[in-house]
This record gives C-alpha cells, sequence and structure tokens, in this order.
C-alpha cells in the first residue's frame, strides 16, 4: 500500500468517548441515556479507520467526547451555525433536542474551553506550521464518520445518505483536490458525493482563508459500512472498508499532485 506523504495531516476530532469525571457532573443525563448519546455522536474508530499505519506526528486527535467540548466547532457562537441547536463548541443540548447539561457558569465554560479546546487547537496550529515551514504545504484531512440514517439534529434530513461524502472548503480545498478524492472513492465502487449530507473542511484560524498552501478536504465515511451502529463496535467489513479507505486516500492525494503539476 501507498504510504501517506510527510506533508498530510490527519485531523481526528470525533472519535474520543472520554467523559472526565470531573465533566460527568454537568450532564442532566442518566448513565443509560449518556451512553445511547455517546454511542450516537461519536465517529467510531476513525483513528484506526482513517490512519492505522500514519505516524502520531501526523495525527491530530481530540482526547476527549465532542459532548465534551467540541473541537470542530467555532469557538464563538456567533460564527457557529450549530450554535443555534445549542450544539456549538460546548454542547448544551442532546441529538434529538433535550437538555443535556445543567446550566454552567462562564467560569465553567471557559475551563472546558482551556483545559480542551485550546490545546487541541493549538496543536493541530503547531503542527500545520510546522509542516508549511518544513514543506511549504500542508494537507488536512477531517477524518469523520456519520449515522446511515440522520439524526434529529442534523441539517440534512434526506434518507438517501452515500457511502462517502467529500467535504470542501472554497478557500481551501483546490477544485482539482475534490475531484480527486471523488474520483478515487468512486473508482474503488464507493457511492461518493460532494458536500452531502456533510459540508466544509476545518483549518486553523490562524491560517483559515489567509494561506493557501494550507489545503483542506473533509472525508466521511458512512457508519453502515464499518461498524453495528447500536453499539459502535466495528463489523465483519471493518478491515476491508478501512484498508479501501487508506488506498483511496493515497490514490487521490498522488493524481492530485499529478494533475495540479500537470496544470502549472
Amino acid at each position: 500500500m501507498n504510504s501517506i506523504p510527510a506533508f498530510v495531516i490527519f485531523h481526528v476530532p470525533h472519535d474520543s468517548t472520554v467523559i472526565p469525571a470531573s465533566v460527568r457532573q454537568q450532564f442532566l443525563l442518566g448513565d443509560a441515556a449518556l451512553a445511547t448519546e455517546i454511542v450516537r455522536m461519536t465517529d467510531h474508530q476513525t483513528l484506526k479507520l482513517f490512519a492505522r499505519d500514519v505516524p502520531s506526528n501526523q495525527i491530530v486527535y481530540a482526547e476527549v467526547s465532542r459532548i465534551v467540548v467540541d473541537c470542530e466547532r467555532f469557538l464563538n457562537d456567533f460564527l457557529e451555525p450549530m450554535s443555534a441547536l445549542g450544539m456549538g463548541a460546548v454542547y448544551q443540548r442532546t441529538s434529538d433536542g433535550l437538555n443535556l447539561r445543567r446550566p454552567i457558569t462562564p467560569i465553567e465554560r471557559q475551563a472546558l474551553i482551556d483545559t480542551w479546546y485550546h490545546p487541541h487547537h493549538k496543536r493541530l496550529e503547531s503542527m500545520t506550521q510546522q509542516f508549511l515551514d518544513q514543506y511549504d504545504r500542508a494537507l488536512l484531512i477531517d477524518a469523520h464518520s456519520f449515522p446511515s440514517r440522520p439524526l434529529l439534529y442534523e441539517l440534512d434530513q434526506s434518507a438517501d445518505r452515500p457511502e462517502i461524502c467529500i467535504g470542501t472548503d472554497e478557500f481551501h480545498t483546490p477544485k482539482l483536490l475534490a475531484a480527486a478524492f471523488v474520483d478515487a472513492f468512486s473508482a474503488a465502487g464507493f457511492d461518493v458525493r460532494l458536500d452531502v449530507p456533510f459540508a466544509g473542511a476545518l483549518v486553523p484560524l490562524r491560517h483559515y482563508r489567509t494561506d493557501r498552501r494550507v489545503s483542506a478536504i473533509m472525508v466521511e465515511v458512512n457508519r453502515g459500512t464499518h461498524l453495528d451502529e447500536s453499539s459502535g463496535e466495528s463489523n465483519a467489513e471493518f478491515t476491508k472498508v478501512a484498508n479501501k479507505i487508506r488506498r483511496c486516500i493515497c490514490e487521490a492525494i498522488k493524481s492530485w499532485e499529478s494533475s495540479a503539476q500537470t496544470s502549472r
């Protein structure tokens, strides 16, 4: 299998199921309901799915569950569309709109941000800048999964969901990059759609919409292809799907680089 180029960063923000004891007391849900919410909201095993053989210095991984702090969200609620649903950087609502947390004070919210959000983004920003300094380029692959049937909070409620969603950013995702990823996954037999049912790709704020040397793309995998969605455990197809995903990513990057050189 082809190796991942050294300028590639895998961002894995929603794989963790960790709820620190210091945060558990903020949640209103009982243990069973909380466990159910974690199963629903976690991108289970995406670290293994995308980056099993990738060096750790090319991975930025969120250490706690997204329902503790969601590092994929804008910190400023005025910039984050999901904050209107109570699911900004610090969730107040569950996936089906119920109260998740008791009201927390500004000091408590800031403690969550300082403990997990800022360190996560500092790692991502530092790694990105390191690669820019070393290679004059960086490619961020935002690694996610999504349920085969939409959760109530999701903006796209269509039951017709692809196996692979490729998310793009109009500034940081060159058209040749998006095309290379769509083509590679399609050639492998996946049903692929661009920015459906999710769109976008995360970039560190330091470089966001200012540095075109930072390229970014999101890859979302339908959980029905590789998980038992009721538990988050891998199914019999997991290894096969994981191998195909990593092969597609390698082929897409190689195709993109080749196309970019030809177009110069």
